[in-house]
């Protein structure tokens, strides 16, 4: 009988430590969800500005970059980063009127010589001769880089002579990272992996005479 007992006993204290590591395991992935959660990419702070001239966008991207990508910039590849905002006015009776399109291409490279990083920004596709190039700046980190490509103020994305007081306009943005763009090898080798599918996109609607 007393066999009995102690063998009862010794089988539910191994379900208990069981039941104990099950709930650690959990615990565990169910943190490990929430850290995921907590750095989805997002956009934040999207408003749009009128002055007498212009409409502008401002926002802040939030995002980490994904290890392959960091890799790639590391070995000196250039990584390409792209926003585009479309503006168009709302119609009732008929599809909405794109009034306006507006792109920024940013050319993120790590020069090892210099151990600095260069980012190259302008309104479309940058070629390699500088064409097309309104910006150009050089960083002591990966950091300070990214957040100079996260941040956009002040960003014209349409004239005020396009907007028409009184109807309602819709803003689309979006921001992603452009594989296209890498050389070619690399466009083959990033096919289907989700670490190169980096995008963020907002939609926002707003009157022109409600805007400062």
């Amino acid at each position: 009988m007393m066999a009995s007992i102690t063998h009862c006993w010794k089988n539910a204290r191994l379900d208990g430590v069981r039941l104990l590591l099950c709930a650690l395991l959990l615990w565990g992935g169910g943190l490990q969800a929430l850290r995921a959660e907590t750095n989805l990419p997002e956009i934040s702070g999207l408003r749009f500005e009128r002055s007498a001239e212009n409409l502008t966008l401002t926002a802040q991207l939030k995002f980490d970059l994904p290890t392959a990508v960091e890799e790639a910039l590391l070995k000196g590849i250039p990584v390409i980063f792209v926003a585009e905002a479309d503006v168009y006015r709302e119609r009732w009776y008929w599809t909405d009127k794109k009034i306006s399109r507006t792109e920024r291409h940013m050319r993120l490279v790590y020069q090892p010589l210099t151990r600095r990083w260069r980012l190259v920004v302008g309104a479309g596709v940058i070629a390699n001769n500088g064409i097309g190039v309104a910006l150009n700046q050089s960083f002591d980190s990966l950091d300070d880089a990214l957040n100079a490509i996260r941040r956009f103020s002040g960003w014209r994305i349409a004239t005020q002579i396009e907007l028409e007081p009184g109807e309602r306009h819709r803003v689309e943005f979006r921001f992603r990272l452009d594989a296209s763009q890498l050389p070619r090898p690399l466009q083959i080798g990033t096919l289907g992996q989700s670490e190169w599918a980096l995008s963020l996109s907002a939609t926002q609607k707003f009157l022109p005479e409600s805007l400062k």
